[in-house]
């Protein structure tokens, strides 16, 4: 029953932008239309999903497939607790945009990208309840193209006709990896059903290959690094609530790959849980570092997803560390987390990403030094993009702190129990104080990002005339700020949730419950007083303000202080980004000054991309440039190409025959 929900909300979600194809360009109806049957998609879907999450392992269905007979499809509370951000950001970001990608403000894109994006929502749900390998490749091949045409939905320019390439070329890559992993299954198994792998049946040496071209294909997916090279472009150059379902939700397909793969394996070896946890820790830091470094808000977002799916593979690699030496806290605690991290960090970045959105619909640009002050002009906006910026610090009392909580208990449980073993002391020695540092880096990054956006003196006339955004947008951003709230008060809600999602993977010999090993209830106890604190300074502050007595802030002798005078993204972030000049190795395009009374001048910074911008482009560069001598021989000239072939045909003919015959020659001995 509960999987004829997610099947019929799959096919709503595919059909529901096609009403406003048999609509003129200007018309806002087809929009409309598209925008009820999603919200009846979520709803129907949420529905579903959250009773699969109650209700355990369903039946398989059969989807009818003329090469192969039949493709299953099925729902398991893995499957449900995935579907959960599909369907609810499926929902939220058809409502944002309503406003911020109206029909009739985009007469030439708006159709497409309503069409794609339902597409996108129904690639997801299918590949996440397939049972067959065939069933999973055709979701993510669904989701793959649909986000490359929403990606390039304003493909006239040339920054996102460039981030739509990278994109489609780097999902390609992760598909093709994904066919060789499912070729060696099949070769292994004698099947492309997704069912547990006999470890008497497969050698270790296939195994292991299984594991890394799972790693790999996936990892592309997620954005893991050094993988990551699509994700900050196609993130920044795609409309904003496209912004906010990649990162919150597309990403995620890859850990859920991770997840169901690498546990259908046999019992793993203690070193994939460390390449894991060495990845994610790479992951985490080298992405605050990069987002710190990031003047574009949308890129600075992107690079914070790569942040936060490398917290996610912390918790997966402690999970996988846990399975290989037998401790059912490991599993518990790291698997929490990554499932839990799923979920937090689909909602506020989506968050955060609507605010984003929000601020570039007022500004017309990115660039955050363009910013400034738009609390006072922006103030739902400005709440809501506070929300999402609390949460993603990890801090108290939203929902990104109990995720995080999670991990940091699993990494610090072997100091607990006395264990000795050397994933251990990996998770110990060096994952643990890692994540520390990722958490106060993200501290830093969204003080600057806040502060600079929202908070002093407009720095430009766009930001001075800036508005807020339609009632659509503001609401959109609600359903994610209320789940940040409600997840960081009552994490005890979520308990059998994660249970039932863990269980279901078949790695604990008994049912162990995540409250043996956290007190969720007395954690969720202190952020109820934490916000009932708030709560009564702020309405002590509303009703004494009378005793207040406003005045201006020391102006270090300045009498008329103006926007020039404030911190900078850049100044502000300067002291951390010389910190890590060693591995960002940023650009500063500084004026000369050589007048005694200098006009106005400008400094610029720029930190390029450690993958795309430093080897993969320079080495298609220096290929195209090396190949480039071939192109002296394309004249346009049919007896030119007629001469070719006769040139190539005699080369043939000289060297392969008498080669041929050598071979005949040595069989004939």
């Amino acid at each position: 029953m509960w999987l004829d929900l997610i099947l019929i909300s799959t096919v709503l979600s595919a059909a529901s932008g096609v009403p406003g194809l048999l609509m003129s360009r200007t018309n806002a109806w087809g929009q409309r239309i598209a925008t009820g049957i999603m919200l009846s998609v979520a709803v129907l879907g949420l529905t579903g999903a959250v009773a699969g999450l109650f209700s355990g392992l369903g039946p398989s269905s059969f989807v009818p497939w003329p090469s192969l007979g039949g493709m299953s499809v099925g729902l398991d509370p893995l499957s449900a607790f995935f579907l959960v951000p599909v369907f609810l950001m499926g929902g939220a970001g058809s409502i944002y945009g309503t406003g911020y990608w109206s029909q009739k403000q985009n007469p030439g894109n708006g159709r497409r990208v309503r069409v794609f994006w339902g597409l996108l929502v129904a690639g997801l749900a299918f590949l996440v309840i397939a049972r067959h390998m065939m069933a999973f490749l055709l979701g993510w091949e669904i989701m793959a193209l649909a986000g490359f045409f929403l990606v390039t939905a304003e493909d006239d320019r040339q920054e996102t006709r460039r981030a739509g390439l990278v994109y489609l070329i780097a999902t390609h890559i992760s598909t093709l990896i994904l066919f060789g992993m499912f070729a060696l299954w099949r070769w292994a198994t004698g099947s492309f059903d997704m069912l547990a792998i006999d470890a008497s049946s497969v050698s270790p040496l296939v195994v292991n290959l299984i594991f890394i071209l799972s790693l790999v294909g996936f990892g592309i997916k997620a954005g893991m690094m050094p993988l990551h090279f699509w994700l900050p472009g196609a993130h920044a150059a795609a409309p904003s609530h496209v912004s906010a379902m990649l990162s919150g939700v597309v990403l995620k397909m890859g850990v859920y790959g991770m997840i169901r793969f690498m546990f259908l394996l046999p019992h793993p070896p203690a070193i994939w849980g460390g390449i894991i946890l060495a990845l994610g820790a790479v992951s985490g830091l080298l992405g605050v570092v990069w987002a710190i470094g990031q003047h574009d808000l949308k890129r600075l977002l992107a690079y914070h997803s790569i942040e936060n799916i490398g917290i996610i593979l912390m918790g997966l690699g402690l999970a996988l560390l846990g399975r290989s030496q037998g401790e059912p806290a490991w599993i518990v605690l790291g698997m929490s987390g990554c499932l839990l991290h799923v979920w937090n960090h689909g909602i506020f970045k989506s968050l955060l990403f609507f605010g984003a959105g929000s601020v570039v619909h007022a500004t017309n640009t990115r660039e955050i030094d363009a910013q400034g002050g738009l609390a006072k002009s922006m103030p739902w906006t400005s709440i809501f993009f506070l929300v999402g910026a609390v949460a993603i610090c990890g801090l108290p009392p939203l929902n990104g702190f109990i995720s995080e909580l999670f991990v940091y208990m699993g990494l610090l449980d072997p100091l607990k129990s006395g264990s000795t073993s050397a994933g251990a002391g990996l998770a110990i020695a060096i994952v643990a104080p890692i994540l520390a540092m990722i958490g106060a880096l993200a501290v830093a990054c969204f003080v600057k990002v806040y502060a600079t956006v929202f908070l002093g003196q407009a720095r430009t006339p766009a930001a001075q005339a800036a508005h807020e955004c339609p009632v659509s947008m503001r609401l959109a951003m609600a359903v994610p700020a209320i789940a940040c709230l409600f997840i960081g008060l009552f994490p005890a809600a979520l308990v059998p949730l994660l249970d039932n999602a863990i269980w279901s993977l078949g790695a604990l010999g008994f049912p162990v419950s995540l409250a043996v090993y956290v007190p969720v209830d007395t954690v969720g106890i202190i952020a109820c007083v934490l916000v009932a604190g708030i709560g009564i300074v702020s309405l002590a502050r509303f009703l004494f303000k009378r005793l207040f007595r406003r005045s201006g802030t020391w102006d270090c002798g300045y009498a008329v202080p103006t926007a020039r005078m404030q911190y900078t993204a850049s100044s502000f972030a300067q002291m951390i980004v010389n910190l890590f000049a060693w591995v960002l190795k940023p650009k500063m395009h500084a004026p000369v000054i050589t007048e005694t009374f200098p006009g106005k001048k400008s400094m610029h910074t720029h930190v390029d991309d450690a993958v795309l911008d430093r080897r993969i482009a320079p080495a298609l560069r220096g290929i195209r440039n090396r190949i480039g001598y071939f192109r002296k021989f394309q004249h346009g000239l049919a007896q030119y190409y007629m001469l070719y072939i006769l040139i190539a045909v005699a080369v043939l003919l000289a060297t392969l025959v008498p080669f041929g015959d050598l071979v005949a020659g040595l069989f004939a001995k």
